[in-house]
């Protein structure tokens, strides 16, 4: 398998390459043409990663994960979810660095084995970052009513979120207790 990896790819290329002579399709200039869309599509997305970048930055700097923490606390407490999940649900949906940053926090503060950590590595892989989707890939073609994909995106981030929970307590709780 470790032979197969390695040459996967260049099998791949030479392929493609081979293909196109065979058709004689022009590979390096459609290459280069291809090139180009993608320098449009990344100048096209900017604008887009600029905002989201600084909305996530505001939102961090400003505090509001940990006042969002706090008012929730007790209620976390209650249903048995630890506390320290919490910034995780909210940054989860917003930035994925942001996420593996503070999940990297929580392996460190509690450990490679323990119940916090687990749940966290569930909920960090169930979910997908729904405002940076939306900002790229609806801001490089142009779409500007993504009304029903934003509340799509979110029921599924509230959904990965519940399930993460579930399948945490039902794989490790239980071993714990």
């Amino acid at each position: 398998m470790d032979k197969i990896s390695l040459y996967i790819l260049p099998l791949m290329i030479i392929g493609i390459l081979i293909s196109g002579i065979i058709k004689k399709v022009p590979v390096y200039e459609e290459f280069v043409e291809g090139a180009k869309d993608g320098f449009k599509v990344s100048v096209t997305i900017i604008p887009y990663l600029v905002a989201i970048i600084v909305g996530i930055s505001m939102f961090k700097a400003s505090g509001a994960i940990d006042l969002i923490s706090q008012a929730f606390g007790g209620l976390m407490q209650k249903l048995s979810i630890p506390v320290d999940i919490i910034p995780i649900m909210i940054t989860r949906s917003l930035s994925g660095s942001a996420t593996l940053g503070l999940f990297s926090d929580i392996v460190t503060t509690h450990g490679t084995e323990s119940y916090v950590t687990k749940l966290a590595a569930i909920m960090v892989g169930s979910s997908e970052t729904t405002f940076y989707v939306l900002a790229v890939y609806f801001g490089s073609i142009g779409i500007k009513k993504y009304r029903y994909a934003l509340l799509t995106g979110i029921i599924a981030d509230i959904t990965g979120i519940i399930l993460a929970i579930l399948a945490a307590r039902l794989f490790f709780l239980a071993s714990i207790l």
